[in-house]
């Protein structure tokens, strides 16, 4: 027989891996492979309004979003490792996604130099 503790736990981590899963695919959408191509033409047209609002939404997501999304991860991260119900494996995730999010920019860069 479950217990009450025990069946609030489940919820708890249910709850929890769905906001993760929200939050990385909510990341997913972010348009920011796009950056590490170069375009050698110009856009078709009629594409100005487009471009310019996924540009805006690329800056929005980068931006304050994705700074807030990360501090809650991080913070989630920093709770379960308080409460004793650690999982190394998703602090990893979190800590490295972290880290390839905010440091697109350089390892592009460091790609493109080292390839040509």
């Amino acid at each position: 027989m479950i217990r009450y503790a025990q069946l609030q736990t489940r919820k708890a981590r249910v709850y929890f891996s769905n906001f993760a899963a929200l939050v990385v695919a909510a990341l997913g959408c972010v348009p920011a492979a796009a950056q590490a191509q170069q375009v050698t033409r110009a856009d078709p047209a009629g594409s100005g309004p487009i471009v310019n609002a996924l540009g805006w939404l690329q800056g929005t997501l980068l931006g304050n979003v994705a700074t807030a999304v990360a501090v809650m991860a991080v913070a989630a991260v920093g709770f379960m490792m308080l409460t004793g119900r650690m999982n190394w494996r998703f602090g990893a995730t979190v800590i490295i996604g972290c880290f390839v999010l905010f440091g697109a920019g350089a390892i592009v860069s460091g790609i493109q130099s080292a390839a040509g």
